[in-house]
């Protein structure tokens, strides 16, 4: 029997936070051990058990300290990829882990984005001014198998925990018990990451307008969707006001699944003290918005795969749910 051809061309795209990825040995933070080989060898099969599940054509990874680790860790998932790289960790990271880029789909550019343009340079309180991500965003342009081009911006934002005041030896500077010093830390901590959004926010910008070319934004952005550094990246509600702030807009993909019996009323990528968070997230431009004039696709359906959040907490794990989405091109 003839199967008619199908209307769209497709890619699975995901999102995956990889919990410290660091060869076994390499200590990757002052005060966390270096993995042993036995415990590094688990985490990298139980890693390789979650990318052979997700069968990404196109995989963002976070927390790659060793990207010879990652390379392991796609080895062990038995898929077969043309790409696996992490830019900055090629010989081992330092002071913050970077972002990796699993892919079959060619590259044709992969550049590690570190550096603010200067009018996004922020003041934070006793830290002076903020000028780079403390963890490089990655900037991919992929190209399909039938020519379909897509431009990929993935980040890690920085995280809501404290940033407190610490000496070149990283000794303490503050009482961490004072209640009123945790909320300055936080304060700082919330700075950063508006400073990183509102940077990230004007690479979105430079991507997207005009351009009427695919984008999507992937990555752990420590925030949920409608939090205002996320809506800093996006712009989603400037669309309610003004048709024409579509251009440079992203829209949320589990807002835009087309295959509504997938989709659930909740999902959750992280817990934190019993709270379930959406912090892996995959934005996409008005290109995937089904309905729009300018539409060449859409999101078929966005799927977290999050099990293991309560198997127990064990580093060997990732501690975040993975996020894969199902984009299609029009043929």
């Amino acid at each position: 029997m003839h199967t008619p051809p199908s209307a769209f061309h497709s890619v699975f795209l995901a999102s995956a936070n990889l919990l410290n990825l660091a060869l076994p040995g390499r200590v990757f933070y002052p005060n966390q051990d270096a993995y042993g080989a036995e415990e590094y060898q688990r985490k990298i099969a139980w890693l390789g058990q979650q990318m052979a599940r997700l069968n990404a054509d196109v995989l963002l990874t976070q927390e790659v300290w060793d990207e010879a680790a990652l390379r392991e860790a796609v080895a062990a998932s038995g898929r077969r990829y043309a790409v696996v790289q992490a830019p900055g960790a090629e010989q081992g990271a330092q002071g913050t882990p970077r972002l990796g880029l699993v892919s079959r789909w060619p590259v044709q550019r992969l550049q590690s984005l570190a550096d603010f343009d200067p009018a996004d340079h922020l003041p934070v309180p006793e830290l002076g001014l903020v000028k780079r991500f403390e963890r490089p965003v990655l900037l991919a342009e992929l190209q399909g198998p039938q020519g379909q081009g897509l431009t990929v911006l993935a980040a890690h934002l920085k995280s809501k925990r404290p940033k407190f005041l610490i000496d070149a030896q990283g000794q303490a500077l503050e009482d961490r018990d004072d209640p009123a010093i945790v909320a300055r830390a936080m304060l700082r901590s919330l700075m950063i990451r508006a400073a990183e959004a509102c940077a990230l926010r004007r690479f979105v910008v430079t991507l997207s307008q005009g351009r009427r070319h695919p984008l999507v934004l992937v990555g752990d952005l420590n925030d949920g969707p409608q939090a205002v550094t996320t809506q800093l990246i996006a712009a989603t509600a400037e669309v309610a006001y003004d048709k024409g702030a579509a251009d440079t807009a992203l829209f949320n993909a589990w807002d835009l699944q087309t295959e509504p019996a997938l989709r659930r009323d909740m999902a959750y990528s992280h817990v934190h003290q019993g709270w379930p968070e959406m912090l892996d997230q995959i934005w996409v431009s008005e290109e995937f918005k089904a309905g729009s004039r300018f539409a060449v696709g859409d999101v078929k359906r966005v799927e977290v795969f999050n099990d293991h959040l309560h198997e127990g907490r064990d580093r060997t794990r990732s501690d975040h749910g993975f996020v894969r989405a199902l984009l299609r091109w029009k043929i």
